[in-house]
């Protein structure tokens, strides 16, 4: 019995609802790959919690767009953090003259200033000594069990009297040899013996607000696991480095931190000198970021890391430059959709327009007017961008009705009011340009009352149309690539004609294309009609799909006529 593929491959749809968020934040990395985030607690753990007004100004609305982007019924976001370039990591050496470890806090604000780091010693292995072996080269040292001492660990030796340190130069099969003699009689073969060897290493316990981390048994040794600067590399919320050198005669880390007081119990390290930085200083370039490569990108670049992202948004960010160049990025990649702001003093039309026009691009959308919502952090309301709830709302409307379904004539949750009044003769005037209001309507609620994209190609108008064909496109890239490498004949084109048939009419049976019959929703050729002979000799399999989406009810018109009763005979 042989087993052998034949038909069509499922498939099975992308995401379309994760989104991906940039701004400043209190704390969390602002280098490298943006961090997951499902809900708004798990956004405070990273990167901290509300902004203040007098500090932040118009560049506080992170979190608040994240909290709203959950409340309105996102379930997971990306987030990179920005910051201004004079901000700086809260930094601390030990309290010895002569610092052995400099602990820096992970990322750059006043937040590493309320950090506390507490030493205290420790001990990865103790043994007892059963026999002294005179060697050729001095002596070596028959202990019960070598298992945790390693060469060039720092140990001590401790009996009813006396207390020494010595190093460990080898240590194989329950023979160790010290980097000196001991003097003292140090053999025990007692059960439970008075002299005793323990390793030296010591504990760090780092603390903020109620994040604690806990690493136990670190030590100066390079050569072993628990060298401090591999055990630590993995925090979320300290870089700490090891800048001593080994000492002549052996000392115990933690007397090497603790300086003048190794008797003490414990010794504290307090970061200072953090700083946010100067948040005037803030330019379009810090939003925009850098390329440094894989994994050490920023701001709107980082996201270039990420496969995952559907929508994007910088709230309340409305310089053109950003707007722009997120608009860009969402076209290069095409595989994600921005959802912009308009200026929250853009209150008259020609204002308003004047905004609009700088963006043309069925990427993008535009959402105003800004939202009223309760602030937790000043306790009143206050006006935030409307991108954060928007962008919710899409996740909302992706998950209950699905892509093909217009974000629009949604209400907007945890909303109480609006920063400005539009009425129907601005609806009228601003819908057709591509904005996108939000509006107040008596016993329903506050509603996104648009659905159109920054275009001027009439046949990409509709958010609902581009997100749409972003995710066919998208859905039908990662489940075709079983056909890569595949002999190129009438075999393969078939089973791909199949395998894109079946999604496709799935897709119009779930109402997301348009016609009475599959045939006048779709079409899929792949053939010597679609494919030359150097085409085929080259590798190439060509494959011409075209669908036909279902546009949004925008106008819906009713005709009345009176009807009058004619008298019959």
């Amino acid at each position: 019995m042989e087993e052998f593929d034949s038909g069509g491959k499922p498939m099975e749809g992308v995401g379309t609802s994760t989104a991906g968020f940039i701004g400043l934040a209190e704390r969390g990395p602002v280098e490298g790959v943006p961090q997951l985030v499902t809900n708004f607690a798990d956004f405070k753990r990273t990167y901290g919690g509300y902004l203040s007004e007098n500090e932040y100004g118009e560049y506080r609305f992170l979190a608040y767009a994240v909290e709203h982007f959950f409340v309105n019924g996102g379930s997971r976001c990306f987030v990179s953090r920005v910051a201004p370039q004079d901000a700086k990591c809260a930094a601390a050496s030990a309290p010895a003259e002569a610092p052995v470890i400099e602990i820096q806090a992970k990322n750059p604000g006043i937040w590493g200033d309320n950090m506390s780091i507490v030493v205290t010693p420790s001990s990865k292995a103790k043994t007892q000594i059963l026999e002294e072996i005179q060697t050729a080269d001095g002596k070596r040292y028959s202990v019960k069990s070598s298992a945790g001492f390693h060469e060039g660990d720092v140990v001590v030796y401790r009996d009813m009297t006396s207390v020494v340190y010595n190093r460990v130069v080898k240590s194989k099969d329950n023979i160790i040899t010290f980097e000196k003699e001991f003097e003292e009689d140090v053999v025990d073969k007692n059960l439970l013996p008075s002299k005793v060897i323990s390793t030296c290493e010591f504990n760090l316990e780092v603390k903020y607000d109620d994040i604690v981390e806990f690493y136990e048994n670190l030590s100066f040794n390079i050569s072993i696991p628990n060298y401090v600067e591999k055990k630590t590399a993995k925090s979320d919320l300290v870089i700490v480095r090891y800048v001593g050198s080994p000492t002549e005669t052996a000392v115990a880390p933690f007397d090497e931190i603790a300086g003048g007081e190794p008797e003490k119990a414990f010794c504290v390290i307090n970061p200072k000198n953090g700083s946010n930085g100067s948040v005037s200083g803030i330019t379009a370039a810090d939003y925009i970021g850098t390329d440094n490569g894989a994994g050490k990108r920023t701001g709107i670049q980082s996201f270039l890391d990420n496969d995952n992202v559907a929508i994007m948004s910088i709230p309340g960010v409305t310089d053109p430059n950003v707007q722009l160049m997120l608009v860009a990025h969402c076209e290069n990649l095409a595989s994600r959709f921005a959802v912009l702001d308009m200026p929250r003093d853009a209150k008259k039309i020609e204002d308003i327009v004047a905004h609009r026009d700088i963006v043309d691009s069925n990427y993008a959308a535009m959402y105003h007017p800004w939202l009223i919502v309760f602030d937790p952090l000043d306790k009143k309301n206050i006006a935030i961008p409307p991108s954060g709830s928007v962008v919710g709302i899409y996740a909302r409307s992706d998950t209950s009705r699905g892509v093909h379904k217009a974000p629009a004539n949604e209400t907007v949750r945890a909303c109480v009011g609006l920063d400005c009044q539009f009425n129907k003769g601005e609806q009228d005037i601003l819908n057709p340009k591509g904005v996108n209001l939000i509006r107040t309507f008596p016993g329903q609620g506050i509603r996104v009352w648009g659905a159109r994209t920054a275009s001027s190609d009439a046949s990409w108008k509709y958010v609902n149309v581009r997100r749409l064909f972003i995710f066919i496109e998208e859905t039908i890239k990662a489940n075709t690539n079983w056909a890569v490498f595949e002999p190129n004949d009438e075999v393969l084109w078939v089973r791909v004609k199949r395998t894109i048939d079946v999604f496709l009419t799935g897709l119009w049976r779930g109402g997301a294309l348009a016609g009475s019959a599959p045939s006048e929703a779709f079409f899929v050729n792949v053939g010597r009609n679609t494919m030359s002979q150097d085409d085929i000799d080259n590798g190439r399999l060509v494959c011409v799909i075209g669908v036909a989406p279902v546009k949004p009810a925008e106008f819906v018109i009713f005709r009345i006529s009176q009807k009058t009763s004619d008298s019959v005979e």
